[in-house]
């Protein structure tokens, strides 16, 4: 494999987005991207932001044709960022290749190497999400990277594996977060995690090696918001940095921020639980051996800082925590 070919692999563009190779974790669906579904069959369509169908009336391949191109052309117009397309016959495709950023061969396509390989001749970036074959199971391990083989046959190296349970709705996405594992490890090639409308595995696609998550059509709005709260909270505890750029640096920085400021909310509600089953609480009720012991331990997880800099860091943490509960504490008095 050519060097050009192996970055491809292991980290591939989508317009200025770029996904894989230790990067931070995209959300295509929400701010970093747009997934556009189109439909041809008169059935509800969808994507992570925008949406297109033909009705039923729309029977004519010249009019599906149209309509489609129409709809991507339209979403196109009013979206500057990344902008991933979904063809839903091959008389999408030439509309595709003009607007579009990448394609998205979904699970119902992925499963017939004819039309994989013609999404794959468009040039552009390929997200394959494990498919359905021809007996309607969804494709098994081999199956899917056998697909992602295809599109490389046709000399398209820019593939995205989507995990999304081999379900040709994504609404009812429920992903295989081991199997999106193993076929990232396999193939090195970046991998995203499909939650269809619900964002309760958004952390733990994170935690699995999820390089983006591919939110349903239709989800509501909190399954957004936990997508991007993994993208940046769960992301920054789980996977290690290493930026080439000052604003990449402090994009990170940013990322870690945010979790110290989770973790420091959830610790001082704790702290705050403690002093309320403490026999003697607040200042008075400091116990510095317990103090001692937990920066030392600390001091093994952050060597390079050691004790002697964590101390005055937790110092100020747990006075913190403490002015917290005796305001709370004194607020409760005065009712």
């Amino acid at each position: 494999m050519s060097k050009a070919a192996q970055l491809d692999r292991d980290a591939v563009r989508i317009g200025d987005l770029v996904i894989g190779d230790g990067l931070p974790v995209v959300v295509i669906g929400g701010q970093d991207a747009r997934w556009l579904r189109l439909r041809g069959d008169g059935g509800p369509p969808g994507d992570g932001a925008e949406t297109a169908r033909d009705t039923p009336a729309d029977t004519s391949e010249a009019r599906a044709d149209s309509s489609g191109a129409r709809a991507v052309a339209e979403a196109r117009a009013r979206w500057t960022g990344p902008l991933l397309v979904e063809p839903a016959t091959v008389a999408d495709l030439p509309a595709v290749a003009r607007h579009a950023d990448g394609v998205v061969v979904g699970a119902a396509w992925a499963g017939d190497p004819d039309l994989v390989r013609a999404a794959a001749r468009l040039g552009l970036p390929v997200v394959l999400q494990r498919g359905i074959v021809r007996s309607g199971r969804a494709a098994m391990l081999e199956e899917w990277l056998a697909a992602a083989d295809d599109c490389a046959a046709e000399g398209n190296e820019a593939v995205v594996l989507c995990e999304s349970g081999g379900r040709a709705e994504p609404e009812d996405a429920a992903p295989d977060l081991g199997l999106m594992r193993a076929a990232r490890e396999r193939t090195g090639r970046p991998a995203l995690a499909g939650l269809g409308g619900d964002g309760g595995l958004a952390d733990a696609a994170v935690a699995a090696g999820a390089d983006g998550l591919l939110v349903g059509p239709g989800a509501p709005e909190g399954a957004l918001a936990a997508a991007h709260e993994a993208a940046t909270v769960m992301a920054a505890l789980v996977r290690p940095d290493d930026p080439e750029t000052l604003d990449a640096a402090r994009a990170a920085i940013d990322r870690v921020d945010a979790a110290l400021a989770t973790l420091l909310e959830r610790r001082a509600a704790l702290a705050g639980r403690i002093q309320r089953l403490k026999p003697v609480g607040g200042f008075r009720g400091r116990d510095m051996d317990r103090e001692r012991r937990l920066v030392a331990a600390m001091a093994r997880r952050a060597p390079s800082l050691g004790a002697g800099l964590l101390a005055p860091i937790m110092n100020a943490v747990i006075e913190a925590g403490l002015r917290l509960s005796e305001e709370k504490r004194d607020g409760e008095e005065r009712r």
